[in-house]
Order: C-alpha cells, then structure tokens, then sequence
C-alpha cells in the first residue's frame, strides 16, 4: 500500500489569466525527503502551479495542505516564513549588492537591535558558512558584487539562498539550466544533503537524464491538466515523452546534410586580458559549429566580443574573406553577425514590451520604407516568425513578459531568423525549452544550414553538442586547447578531456 502521508499537497488548483485557463483541476503531492519531478512542455503550467502554491498567484479554485494543514499564502514571504521556498527560472538578482546581502536580503543581521545597522560581518561569516558548506567558496565570495558573477555562479548563488531558509520544501525551477557539468554536480550533492534532512524537493526539469537520475517520482502536465503521476523506477523515457506530448516523438539527433560552403566568418588572435587570449576559429557556410568548455572557459566571452557586447583588446574579424570592425552590437546586425545571448533577461528581451515588438526590435528595415512602417506587414512577418518557433501564445501582442522561460526563449530566436543572418551565435540555444520544442528548434537549424548559413552553438548540454556539431571547438581557461571533426566529435570522453586543460 503506497504511502500518503504527504508534507505538501496540492488538490484540484485552477487558474486563468484574462479569460484563458492556464491550469484545470490541477495538482501534485511531495512527500518529506523526496525529489519529486514536474515535466511538462512549455506552457503547460509547471511554473504556474509552483507560484500559486508559494502565494506568488491567487488560485481560482482548489485547495493547498502543508504539514496537515490548509494554507493560503497571500505572498513568497508568507510561504518562506511556513517553511517552503523556490528557486526561480528565471534569476532576479540585486547586480549592486553583494552575496552576502543577496543571500539575507530582508532578514539581515542588525549590529544593535532597534537600529537600521546591518552587521555585514555576520552575514558575510554565514554566507561563507554555506558556501564552505556545499564546496562553493573556491569560485564564490560573499563580499562579492552580483554583477561581477556569470549566470552559472548567480544560479548557485540562489540555490544556496533558498537552502538558507531551512526550508521543509524546495522548489527548483530548472536549477541546472545555466549549470556546466561541474556545477551540477555539486547541485545534486546539495540535494543528496538536503534529501537526507527530510526535505521534499519539486524538481522541475526538461533534461530526462537527470530525472532518471535523481527523481522518485514525476508528475506530468500537458496543456494545464494533471495527465498522471508515476514512479520514475517503473517509466521509461518514451512513456513519460508521450505523456507531455499526447503523441509518440521521434528520438536522436537530425543530421546535418548541407553542403559546407567557403569560410563565411574568420576570428584571428582574439584577445581579451584575462579573459581569452589568442583565440582562432573558422566556420563554413552549412555548418554547425560546436563549441564546448566548462563554465568560465570564454567561450560565451569571445562570442560576446565579437557582436560587439564586450570590448576586445586585439584581434581580426574576416567575413566572407573581408575584413571588418564591429565595435557595437549594431555593427554586428548590419553585417548579419547575429546571437541569441544564453541571457533572454538582460540581452535577448525587452520583457515589458509585445512578442511583435520584440521580434521586430532589430529587423524595421523588412517591413519599413522612407522611414515609414507598414505596421501590417510587420505584425504579419512577426507573427509568422513565431509561429514558426510554435510559440505558446494567445496573440502576436502579448507581453514577453507573459509566456513561460521557454517560449520567451523562442522568440529570441524568431527574431534572430527574421535578421537573414549569414553567421548565427546560438549561446545555450535549447536553454529551457522541452523535448517537443528542443526538436523543431534542431530541425529550424537544419532548415538554416540548407540556405548556407554557418552556425556556431555554444551548448552545456554533451548529447545537444555531440548530436548537432559537425565539429567541436573546446575551451578551456580562455584559450581552445583543441578541435574534434568527423567521429571524434561523439566522444564525450575526448571532450571532457579538453574542457578540463587536456588533463
């Protein structure tokens, strides 16, 4: 007889958003020290559900029982004080505090009680506590500026925020989505811990290997509806494919059968102090370019050079055999050198503004003449673009803000294929994106390499990159320390062996 004795549960959750139903008759139940998997496509109401039960959103029905009894948070600091915190998708950090104060912020430690002086010693000693705690204060320090992290350290950072509470229940919302290999790693130490001390974990995820690997129990949502709960020793894969998606999807990697063309783009001797040094790379039209290395490694730093983000302090740019200067993202655009940044949030998105706006941000020049725009040509071009990407959405004019981490995502890339591009940045293209979409995503990318354009992938996940490379550039400390073509871009352990110096 199964046992039901459950520390959180969620019974018959509704909600709708301006008349459209998000979640129906939804919920799930997480017993103490389980890791218990959400999955679901994007828009399927993971992160909805996730937010009412933390009193982020009203439900419109249904009902919430934690340790016994029925709840009703009317905020996250309601459901922090009962004992349940979350780590979002989506990171919101303070850029001009310090770890210290991002991990405490709002229950600092007061030097006199009474007085509005925060004791940053102690809460630097306890940030340090933890850090030492989970085998992060090698790269992490608390005195430490947000703004001065990747996105791999915020992202622990904000594991180790919601660790801090000494919660009964963690929500992590695709906690490994800006993580390299090492630092999954230690995450899932972190949660062998925190399973250990009782707590039950939601573990939403798009990444089936690490369900398989960590979960005890999934539950699948498709199109806001509960479709079943099972355990992850008696599924497979496929099973639990068919449950997000109502139909059988077909499994592997498309191959790349363009033909390679000349070389469209050459970076000689990059160099930024500190950061890479003499970085060479070539890439053809029709091919897809993978480039691989731990987090840290430059390869996201070069790429950002490149367009014209960061600044660089030496180094070349050929197109197609020309040599260029790009010195502002714009000169990139106009010479259709165009990335889809791994950060929707600060470079990708405009959140507050519509999908169409988005879209159409960088690419007036299709739907406009003599400094006029044909506003129907540009809402229709938008949203064929989107369509295309199969974004969730109830019209072209929503706000980005509105659709789920995934979705926002697709349309990133909606407006980077409305650019023409000759040479595509893919910085962590799937980032957050479900198995249904991660195919018609690859299968666009085929599409691309087809019409000649080169595509450079930067990815963290080994069987994206083993699967969609024709060959594998690896970085490691700023500098590559080696290219793999034919076969030898399918092994993972050659790959690892680069990305960690040739060690």
């Amino acid at each position: 007889m199964e046992d039901t004795n459950y520390i959180l549960e969620a019974k018959g959750l509704s909600k709708a958003f301006s008349g459209v139903t998000v979640l129906s008759d939804t919920g799930v139940s997480i017993k103490a020290g389980e890791l218990h998997a959400l999955m679901g496509e994007n828009g399927a109401g993971k992160s909805t559900l996730m937010k009412i039960i933390m009193g982020i959103y009203t439900k419109d029905a249904g009902q919430i029982i934690f340790n016994g009894k029925e709840v009703d948070f009317a905020s996250a600091r309601e459901a922090l004080d009962a004992g349940i915190s979350m780590i979002h998708q989506e990171l919101s950090p303070i850029p001009e505090m310090t770890v210290a104060e991002n991990v405490y912020l709002g229950r600092e430690d007061r030097k006199m009680k009474g007085l509005p002086f925060v004791d940053k010693a102690e809460m630097n000693k306890k940030t340090q506590q933890l850090l030492e705690e989970y085998n992060l204060a090698e790269y992490i320090k608390p005195n430490k500026k947000m703004k001065e992290l990747n996105i791999a350290q915020i992202q622990m950072v904000e594991i180790i925020k919601a660790v801090s509470y000494d919660s009964k229940v963690i929500i992590m919302d695709e906690p490994t989505s800006s993580l390299s290999d090492k630092e999954t790693e230690v995450l899932f130490r972190i949660i062998d811990n925190l399973k250990k001390k009782n707590v039950g974990i939601v573990y939403i995820s798009h990444r089936m290997e690490e369900v398989f690997e960590l979960a005890d129990r999934v539950s699948i949502l498709r199109d806001g509806k509960f479709i079943g709960c099972v355990k992850v020793s008696e599924a497979t894969p496929e099973e639990l494919i068919n449950m997000m998606v109502g139909r059988d999807l077909e499994g592997g990697y498309p191959s790349n059968t363009a033909k390679k063309g000349n070389v469209v783009l050459e970076l000689k001797n990059f160099t930024r102090a500190g950061v890479f040094e003499n970085v060479n790379l070539k890439v053809h039209a029709g091919e897809i370019l993978g480039m691989s290395g731990l987090v840290g490694a430059g390869r996201s730093e070069v790429m950002r050079a490149l367009v014209g983000y960061d600044p660089l302090d030496s180094g070349e740019i050929y197109l197609e055999g020309k040599r260029i200067q790009i010195k502002h993202p714009k000169d990139a655009i106009s010479n259709h050198i165009i990335m889809a940044s791994e950060d929707r949030k600060a470079l990708g998105l405009v959140l507050e503004r519509s999908i169409k706006e988005n879209i159409a941000v960088q690419n007036f020049n299709k739907f406009s003449k003599g400094g006029f725009i044909n506003h129907a040509k540009e809402k229709s071009l938008c949203k064929e673009y989107a369509e295309q990407m199969t974004t969730k959405m109830n019209g072209i004019e929503d706000a980005a803000s509105s659709l789920s981490g995934g979705n926002q995502q697709k349309v990133v890339l909606a407006k980077c294929m409305l650019s023409d591009p000759k040479v595509l940045i893919m910085d962590e293209p799937t980032r957050g994106i479900d198995v249904g979409a991660k195919a018609k995503i690859y299968s666009l990318m085929l599409e691309m390499t087809q019409r000649g354009i080169a595509i450079i992938m930067i990815s963290s996940e080994m069987p994206e990159l083993i699967g969609m490379s024709d060959r594998v550039i690896v970085m490691a400390n700023g500098k590559i320390t080696g290219e793999l073509q034919g076969e030898e871009t399918k092994s993972q352990q050659k790959i690892l062996k680069l990305a960690l110096g040739g060690n």
